[in-house]
């Protein structure tokens, strides 16, 4: 349940002195639509937040900061074109982050495709991906959520400041650790709720 998102959109719309239709007429979506997001079924992405904030005259920052509050089962991806580094990687992202949704891919695309119907709070991303540049992908990550926190895997240390320029938040070499990621988790921009059993 979304309850931190729920309650303060339902309190700024009431503040407004707007009704779930009068909203959902307004963003061009289905009443019940508002009303998932107000049970805290559901959350909105990042730019249905910012058409909110604007018909309801509010800051966008709470709007944005109660979302990512909300996230008790965040959206983690890895991209690496190396199947034998998913294999390795996911179980170790899974131990860290047992409340997490853990999703690996081999093509970029695909990553880009997830990205654009589910919130991914955290992405680790393998800097290169065959023809495409894992610096590209992150930038196209960005663009979809700029909430999304970046974490490059590579075995080759040279990327290192390249990679800072981006955007990202974190710099890992090949093969993931358990220290290694809660390590990282601890640098994010964005803080990730992992729900970490304390091994």
């Amino acid at each position: 349940m979304s309850t931190m998102f729920s309650k303060t959109l339902k309190k700024l719309r009431a503040e407004s002195g707007i009704s779930q239709l009068q909203l959902a007429e307004r963003l061009f979506v289905e009443r019940s639509t508002i009303s998932r997001w107000e049970s805290g079924n559901r959350i909105p992405d990042n730019r249905m937040i910012a058409r909110i904030s604007k018909l309801l005259d509010a800051d966008i920052n709470i709007l944005l900061n109660a979302a990512a509050e909300s996230d008790e089962f965040p959206n983690v991806i890895i991209v690496d074109d190396t199947k034998i580094i998913l294999k390795g990687g996911i179980p170790v992202l899974e131990a860290v982050m047992p409340n997490a949704v853990i999703t690996g891919f081999t093509r970029p695309s695909e990553a880009v495709e997830y990205a654009k119907t589910n919130r991914v709070a955290l992405a680790f991303l393998d800097i290169e991906l065959g023809k495409t540049n894992g610096l590209e992908l992150c930038s196209t990550l960005l663009e979809i959520n700029p909430r999304t926190n970046v974490v490059f895997l590579t075995s080759y240390i040279g990327y290192a400041l390249d990679a800072w320029s981006t955007g990202a938040c974190g710099f890992m070499k090949k093969p993931l650790t358990y220290e290694g990621v809660k390590e990282q988790l601890k640098k994010l921009r964005y803080p990730v709720w992992t729900g970490d059993i304390g091994k």
